[in-house]
């Protein structure tokens, strides 16, 4: 089972989208609140790829509105990439996650979640044609380069993808929120927004 089964006929976007919302291609659907696909300009010259939604993301139908999003958004604007200009994605649409009374924990997708799911994220590329992908994490990166790709000896390198558009690895903006310290936190944050600033030399 994947998400062959439920790509529409028309690959446009909305129809993408539209589909997506009843997609029943791994077990995830089901404890999710909500299928939450990509969201951005259509023809973007960057394509950002995270690994899935988080608790917020699940609540509010959005991808990177909750705390990481927080963290994109100041990276991004500190490279002066405009997200208006961009688009936003995960490798798996559904949020999982554990319970722990009445909050609900991130889990991380396995490989056949991830798998299920690349059938949507393929299709969001071939839709929105961009000239770079941008791979926020292991997960994202590993959907696309396999599992052997390590995000911290390529981080802000331009890679060749087997699906034909470029890409730069980069850490996910939820690691600068895991941190152990202030110092930490704001030399991770320098790091990322150094990868953005080589994705901006890129899309230009």
């Amino acid at each position: 089972m994947g998400a062959e089964d439920f790509l529409p006929d028309s690959k446009s976007l909305e129809s993408l989208r539209e589909a997506a919302a009843s997609c029943h291609g791994c077990d995830l659907w089901e404890p999710a609140t909500q299928t939450v696909f990509g969201e951005g300009a259509a023809h973007a010259t960057a394509f950002l790829i995270g690994e899935q939604p988080g608790d917020r993301e699940d609540v509010e139908g959005h991808p990177f509105v909750g705390p990481a999003g927080k963290i994109l958004e100041e990276g991004l604007e500190a490279a002066g990439i405009d997200r208006r200009h961009i688009y936003v994605t995960n490798a798996v649409k559904h949020f999982r996650f554990t319970r722990r009374g009445k909050r609900r924990l991130h889990e991380k997708p396995n490989a056949q979640q991830v798998r299920a799911c690349r059938p949507w994220l393929e299709a969001e590329i071939a839709a929105v044609q961009p000239k770079l992908l941008v791979l926020l994490g292991a997960t994202a990166a590993q959907s696309l380069l396999g599992p052997t790709f390590r995000v911290t000896q390529h981080r802000g390198e331009v890679i060749a993808t087997p699906i034909g558009v470029p890409a730069v690895a980069t850490v996910h903006p939820s690691s600068v929120l895991h941190a152990p310290d202030e110092a930490a936190r704001a030399a991770a944050m320098a790091a990322f927004i150094e990868d953005l600033i080589e994705v901006k030399r890129q899309i230009g």
